[in-house]
């Protein structure tokens, strides 16, 4: 005989997942619409005057898949999938400096099938209701980044010493100043849209993963933040802007440097998301890379503390949303199993849910990362197929509509 409790529970879980799904496909016909920019709104975003909570997703190489119209099918199942399991936020690379398939050949020379590239994947998101995180340039080489701007300064006459130089050069500023203006006014050739009109776009992102050798203190980088913050705002006042950071303490509060992973990189979490421009604060988060060698059980203590410590100063001195724009777990560490990766991901999950239901500070997390059938190549151990592999895909379906459903339960 079943008990009144039970049938109770029941009922009451039968009514969370209802309020789930119905909230996701709501959410989800609101972002077809198109209608609305995210904003926010004090320590939390909100899109239509309510709450946004998300669950997201990295998958950096939809404009370097699409420059190629023959792959853009990976783009859309990709996409699609994504957004059958309830994955409103992509973010991804608006850049690839010199090199094969470039988005930039040389300073200011752009190649319009790799725009019409971006351009594509742009209208993608739009159609199956994803949002846009756009990264403008890289700290590391792939896909050129800072030291290809710094070669090309050099080649022009300029006396570079090293590629952090790209705080600093004034040519390199201005080159990097080109590409903003050339990306955030770009007209979508299928969309008719410019892209600074487009609220299919979220957010700018100033650099992926900003780190600076020349100067561990964070100053450097936080003087470019300003300038290059302060230029983004001049050509788009509209859309979100975030820096990129993996969220590494610097000089500004000393005894936050305790909760690095052993060192330093060169940015000042605190003082560079303080500037007024910035909209959200970002962080990342690999533990197996940062803490090589140790146990998932001392990684994930290191993870729970690096979370707890930038949920508070987001909340208490920042005051702006905060998100976990990147973390996962690769196969290509020693013992590695599908079950201590979502094992990680489960819990990881569970702490952005908790962060979360105190006031929308913590506003979602984005997995490294998503790729489509056939992308063995670009496997750098992170990569989920969600439709080969139907346990994780649960994992994250489960999470998205977990903040779905929180979203308009919150406390504000």
């Amino acid at each position: 005989m079943v008990s009144f409790q039970r049938i109770v529970s029941f009922i009451f879980v039968f009514f969370l997942l209802s309020l789930a799904f119905a909230c996701e496909a709501r959410v989800l016909h609101e972002n077809n619409a198109n209608e609305e920019f995210v904003r926010v709104h004090g320590a939390h975003f909100e899109l239509n005057n309510s709450p946004f909570l998300f669950n997201g997703f990295n998958s950096y190489w939809l404009m370097h898949a699409a420059a190629e119209p023959s792959e853009r099918y990976k783009v859309t199942e990709v996409l699609r999938e994504a957004s059958s399991a309830g994955l409103s936020v992509c973010r991804t690379w608006a850049f690839s400096d010199g090199g094969d398939r470039a988005l930039q050949i040389s300073p200011g020379v752009y190649d319009e099938r790799v725009f019409q590239g971006l351009d594509f994947a742009i209208s993608e998101a739009k159609k199956y209701g994803v949002r846009l995180i756009l990264s403008f340039v890289n700290n590391y080489n792939d896909f050129g980044g800072k030291a290809q701007y710094a070669q090309w300064a050099r080649s022009a006459g300029a006396q570079i010493n090293g590629e952090d130089d790209f705080y600093t050069n004034y040519i390199i500023k201005d080159y990097y100043k080109n590409h903003i203006t050339k990306v955030v006014t770009r007209l979508n050739t299928i969309t008719g849209l410019a892209y600074k009109e487009d609220s299919t776009i979220m957010a700018w992102e100033l650099m992926n993963e900003p780190r600076n050798q020349a100067d561990y203190s964070g100053n450097t980088v936080n003087a470019w933040v300003q300038e290059m913050a302060s230029y983004v705002k001049s050509l788009d006042n509209k859309h979100l802007l975030e820096i990129g950071m993996e969220g590494f303490y610097g000089d500004l509060v000393p005894d936050r440097k305790s909760i690095n992973p052993g060192y330093q990189v060169g940015t000042d979490f605190i003082s560079s998301n303080l500037i007024k421009e910035i909209d959200f604060a970002t962080i990342h988060a690999y533990t197996d890379q940062w803490l090589s060698g140790q146990s998932d059980d001392a990684q994930m203590i290191f993870m729970q503390r690096w979370m707890t410590s930038h949920w508070q100063d987001a909340k208490n001195i920042l005051r702006k949303p905060l998100v976990l724009a990147e973390f996962g777990k690769s196969s290509k560490d020693p013992g590695f199993n599908q079950n201590v990766r979502e094992t990680f991901m489960s819990t990881i999950y569970r702490n952005v849910y908790s962060f979360a239901k105190d006031g929308g500070t913590m506003a979602g997390s984005l997995i490294w990362q998503l790729v489509a059938q056939g992308m063995e190549n670009n496997d750098d151990g992170y990569c989920i197929e969600l439709g080969q592999n139907p346990s994780t895909a649960g994992i994250i379906s489960g999470q998205s509509h977990a903040m779905t459903a929180l979203a308009h339960l919150v406390l504000l």
